[in-house]
This record gives structure tokens, C-alpha cells and sequence, in this order.
């Protein structure tokens, strides 16, 4: 039986669509955590099931199905909020500490993926062990970019608008550092995709936050519902193009 690819390939839709996920991620974990007032402990219990439960479907499924892939992606990102807020806040630990204990965890994770594959190529994957290194990296991946996205408002004073300019322009400098050099382009989709959970968080912080605090105050539900419509309409453009993925071989 021929082993069909199970990962989404990395184009500008990705990278649009990953944003979209991590804003989502960031209104909808703080939704449940504080606007449900359920706190970090029991948002986790939550969002660890709902990680279990859409990573169990994609590993399940033969083949990239781009709605799957996308609610595990959604998950790890809600997911990754709670633990980043559960350690700064619940275990009093800092983000600063935090970041370091989720890099920890992320460059280990892609250390024992190197050492048994000997490389980190994220597409395409079709081996069900390389796949569940996959989605281990990229939990902690989000966990980290919360980290460091709390960390620049917190911690350093930044407002979310400022937070998510210094986060965008750190991803358009590696955009062009792939374009016009050639340093290796798993490095650069890797620190990119840390990069784009601050971006994304910062933002949905930017939608949700009150006025006074340098937000729009749209609230964790009105924002997570705009986030959610727009990912599901990439989701529909995923699916009319999953044609064509066969004939793209490009990281970016």
C-alpha cells in the first residue's frame, strides 16, 4: 500500500493560516482559563484533552487532510497558551524561566529526531514515529512563542501592538535571510515557526485586552469566533488546493 504524506507543505497559505491558529490559540485558551474563570489548572485538563483527542485523528488518517492537521494545530496552540500561563502563573516560575525550560524541551525533542532520522525535514512526513516527533516539537514550539510573547509585554513593558511589530519584523528578517542567503532552511522554518506563536499571541492579546491596557477590548470570545470564521475559510482554500501539493517541494 503506497504511504501517503501526512503534514501540510510550507507555503504563504501555511504561514497565514499558522498565524490565524495562534491568534486563535491565545483568544480561546485565555477564553476558558479567565473568561470562563476556570483557571490555568483545570485549562489545561481542557485543552490537553482536546489536543489528545485532534492528535489522535491525525495520526489515525492515512493522508494530510488539511482540517485535521489544522484542529491539531489549533490545539497545540490553546494547549501552549495554559502551559505557558500555568507555569508563569500558577507555578509562580516567570516567563523568562518558562521560555527556557519550553526550549529545553523543543531543542531535545529535535535532537532525538536528528539523531534517529538524521535530519529535520517537516515535509514531507509519512513515518508515524517521525510524525509524533513532529508534533511534540511543535507543542512545545507554541508553548515557547506564548512564553516569549507574555514575556515581551509583561516583562518588558512592550504593548501588544509593539510586541507584535518586533515579533513581525523578526519573521520578515528571516524571510529574507532564506530569500538571499543560504543558510539552512529547517533552522530558519523552525525559528520561524516559534516566532509566528509570539506574533499571533501578542495580536489576539492586541484584540482581547482593554482599551487602557493598549487593546482593542473585543473580548476573548468575539475574537476567537473572528479568528475561528477566518482559518476556516484558509481551511476551504487548503482543501480546493490539496491538488496541486504533490508538484510543491519548497519549505517556504
Amino acid at each position: 500500500m503506497r504511504t501517503l504524506n501526512k503534514v501540510a507543505v510550507i507555503s504563504l497559505l501555511f504561514w497565514l493560516m499558522k498565524i490565524t491558529a495562534t491568534t486563535l490559540g491565545e483568544t480561546l485558551g485565555d477564553f476558558i482559563s479567565m473568561t470562563l474563570n476556570f483557571g490555568y489548572t483545570v485549562g489545561i485538563f481542557i485543552t490537553f484533552l482536546l489536543f489528545i483527542i485532534t492528535i489522535s485523528i491525525q495520526l489515525k488518517v492515512k493522508r494530510y487532510i488539511p482540517i485535521v492537521y489544522w484542529l491539531v494545530i489549533v490545539g497545540t496552540t490553546t494547549l501552549g497558551t495554559e502551559i505557558s500561563d500555568f507555569i508563569d502563573r500558577t507555578l509562580k516560575t516567570g516567563y523568562l524561566l518558562g521560555s527556557l525550560l519550553l526550549i529545553t524541551g523543543l531543542l531535545t525533542t529535535l535532537f532525538l529526531w536528528y539523531r534517529k532520522y538524521k535530519n529535520l525535514e517537516v515535509y514531507p512526513i509519512f513515518e508515524k514515529s517521525k510524525e509524533i516527533y513532529y508534533w511534540i516539537a511543535i507543542l512545545f514550539s507554541n508553548s515557547l512563542g506564548t512564553a516569549f510573547g507574555d514575556f515581551l509585554s509583561d516583562n518588558l513593558g512592550l504593548t501588544y501592538l509593539t510586541g507584535a511589530s518586533v515579533t513581525g519584523i523578526i519573521i520578515l528578517i528571516v524571510i529574507l535571510v532564506h530569500y538571499f542567503t543560504k543558510i539552512n532552511h529547517v533552522l530558519l522554518f523552525w525559528i520561524a515557526f516559534v516566532f509566528t506563536r509570539p506574533f499571533g499571541a501578542t495580536f489576539g492579546d492586541f484584540l482581547t485586552k482593554p482599551i487602557l491596557k493598549g487593546g482593542l477590548d473585543l473580548g476573548t470570545l468575539n475574537a476567537s469566533l473572528v479568528s475561528l470564521a477566518l482559518l476556516f475559510l484558509m481551511i476551504l482554500i487548503s482543501h480546493k488546493e490539496i491538488k496541486n501539493l504533490k508538484s510543491q517541494d519548497q519549505i517556504f
